[in-house]
């Protein structure tokens, strides 16, 4: 997610025949169908290696350490599941690994050339079928807009679904990036307008078309929707980067202040302080600070912006949190902890990652355990 365009290439699909193809999503998923919170027990953690075919050897070598630390971290608890570019990566990796000291016992590969790492938004979503068996959803991406390079990574659910042997839903006229979605794994879905109801991702698709493909397929019935900000970032300003379901219950976000700062409108900031969940109960909040200093990476380039610690990511016995060598790293990780006494905060240094775009939720992807 770094230093290149490329052109969209969309195709505008008449309104009526995405108001059919909604109307049939609902009909063949049904209600049933639901994405799991990401607290629930995890099979697995996806992960897409970096590599220099991209953006070359620089842009890996600055960012590969976070994967390390990510893997070290992970597999006492859980499997880690890699997406490597080529069987000769694969070696590298694995000979990285065991460098590092890491077992591979809980590490297994697949083979798939990807053009980046961002595995929460191109990669497989795996949610519990009408029969309570699991499914790999392949929603449409198209590198946040066709800002980056994206046919290769697209591919990723196909070839997840198919190394599993498990069935794959194919939602592909639909572009839904992974960090645009939080759910709380009972009914309710939280967004940006501006990172799914976007000309650049789904031109022709109304809010209640959109609504209808959602309900269908990740469970939910009860919609936040905020405005978000159109290129505040490369993502239009993904909801994972400031609000996140850190429990059925609880909303992980940031002070008034901060979310200001961030960029979003008092009124998205009132909605959210005034969600409530589909028994409209109110829900919790939890707030993490910005950083108290503007990012800057280990190399010495200055972000000119902060960090949110918010893009943290629960695993089975580890919760993986962003830190950025700053001051508010040890405020986050305490109040973190607090939210996930039965889990280990990890800190992960992503600065040299953060300026490339995301941070730790958007270079995971859980996989949950078996079946409900």
């Amino acid at each position: 997610m770094s230093h290149r365009d490329t052109k969209r290439l969309a195709t505008r699909r008449p309104a009526l025949l995405l108001a059919a193809i909604a109307l049939l999503s609902t009909a063949c998923a049904g209600a049933q169908t639901t994405m799991p919170h990401e607290n629930v027990r995890h099979e697995g953690t996806w992960l897409q290696w970096p590599h220099s075919y991209t953006y070359g050897s620089t842009y890996r070598d600055r960012i590969e350490s976070t994967w390390i630390e990510m893997t070290r971290s992970l597999v006492s608890g859980e499997k880690v599941h890699i997406v490597a570019y080529s069987a000769s990566e694969q070696e590298r990796i694995q000979n990285l690994l065991a460098e590092a000291d890491i077992p591979l016992t809980n590490v297994t590969f697949v083979v798939q050339p990807t053009d980046d790492v961002w595995v929460r938004d191109n990669g497989p979503v795996f949610v519990y079928g009408p029969d309570h068996a699991m499914a790999i959803q392949s929603w449409g991406f198209n590198g946040w807009g066709g800002k980056q390079p994206y046919h290769l990574s697209a591919e990723v659910p196909a070839v997840v679904a198919r190394e599993l042997n498990m069935s794959k839903v194919d939602l592909s006229n639909y572009v839904v990036e992974g960090g645009a979605v939080e759910t709380d794994g009972r009914g309710t879905f939280l967004a940006t307008r501006s990172s799914i109801l976007n000309p650049n991702r789904n031109p022709d698709v109304t809010e209640d078309q959109m609504d209808a493909v959602l309900a269908a397929n990740l469970g939910v019935s009860n919609f936040i929707w905020l405005d978000g900000v159109r290129n505040a970032d490369i993502t239009d300003m993904h909801i994972d980067g400031f609000a996140r379901f850190a429990t059925s219950d609880t909303i992980a976000t940031m002070s008034p202040a901060d979310l200001n700062d961030w960029g979003l409108s008092s009124t998205d900031i009132q909605r959210l302080y005034a969600a409530k969940d589909a028994n409209g109960t109110p829900y919790k909040f939890v707030q993490f600070p910005l950083t108290e200093n503007n990012v800057v990476t280990s190399y010495g380039k200055d972000l000119g912006y902060k960090g949110s610690y918010v893009n943290f990511y629960v695993g089975n016995s580890v919760v993986l949190m962003p830190t950025y060598n700053d001051a508010n790293d040890a405020v986050a990780k305490a109040a973190l902890q607090r939210v996930f006494p039965d889990r280990v905060v990890v800190g992960i240094d992503v600065r040299n990652l953060y300026a490339n775009g995301g941070m730790i939720h958007c270079v995971t992807q859980q996989q949950p355990e078996g079946s409900f």
